[in-house]
């Protein structure tokens, strides 16, 4: 466990994202939190790798390409990001915290498999480092309100710095689609949520007569069970998931002892 409560203006803080260097949220992330912190550092894919997971470049080399001070851009994943910022960019003195994100889109439910932002966290906590995902969840009602993660996004974080985590976990917060910051209900300790993004294929054919498919995104259910992601975070709270590195099924496990053995 890191020692909580940790300070943000006496910490050295990494940003990562899936979205890529140039991407909005990215930049309203360290904005903020550069009147926040002592250090901020941005090391992130050149560009976007939404859907990565949690991959990393073994078959080629990376480049690493630095734009300003504690400003650099790798040809990678988000995965390789991190590690490249830790290992390599910051090596003499790694970060206190990795915040990755603000990605635009939720990551919510089964997301968090493939999702480029949550791997960057995952990647930040196998390094040792206390790790938040953070996004932006956005419809086409009310299109990307980018001003409800700006106005919660330090209470929230220094909230769930405030108490200590076990080192093999992370957080991931989604910041619900609402017309204003105001009309947010609160901040919600979650668990995952189930939902199968992709649930739909759209079928089309290119201009030389070739069929091609688009993995089509997950429709809203009706209603999500109580106390999980999906439900906090459509329903205009904060949604806070703690997820763990480990992956193992206990009763499975135990289960299989007894029978097997």
């Amino acid at each position: 466990m890191f020692d909580a409560p940790m300070d943000l203006s006496k910490a050295r803080v990494l940003i990562a994202n899936d979205d890529g260097i140039l991407a909005p949220g990215l930049i309203l992330l360290e904005r903020i939190m550069k009147k926040a912190c002592k250090e901020v550092w941005v090391v992130a894919p050149e560009t976007e790798q939404s859907g990565a997971g949690h991959s990393l470049s073994l078959r080629r080399p990376l480049r690493l390409r630095k734009i300003s001070p504690r400003r650099f851009a790798v040809d990678g994943t988000p995965t390789d990001c991190v590690l490249m910022a830790v290992r390599e960019v910051m090596k003499d003195n790694p970060p206190d915290l990795v915040l990755s994100g603000i990605n635009l889109g939720a990551n919510l439910g089964e997301d968090v498999t493939y999702s480029g932002t949550v791997a960057a966290c995952f990647e930040g906590t196998l390094l040792g480092i206390p790790s938040i995902a953070l996004s932006q969840i956005y419809g086409r009602r009310l299109g990307v309100k980018w001003t409800v993660a700006e106005h919660h996004l330090l209470t929230t974080v220094r909230a769930l710095l405030s108490q200590p985590w076990p080192k093999n976990v992370l957080m991931n917060v989604n910041f619900p689609s609402v017309a204003n910051h105001k009309d947010v209900k609160g901040l919600q300790i979650t668990r995952q949520g189930k939902r199968k993004i992709g649930g739909k294929l759209i079928e089309g054919m290119d201009p030389r007569g070739a069929p091609f498919y688009w993995i089509g995104a997950q429709g809203r259910a009706p209603n999500y069970p109580k106390g999980t992601d999906l439900d906090a975070a459509l329903n205009g709270y904060i949604s806070a998931t703690p997820l763990s590195l480990e992956l193992s099924h206990g009763p499975t496990i135990r289960a299989l002892r007894k029978a097997l053995g």
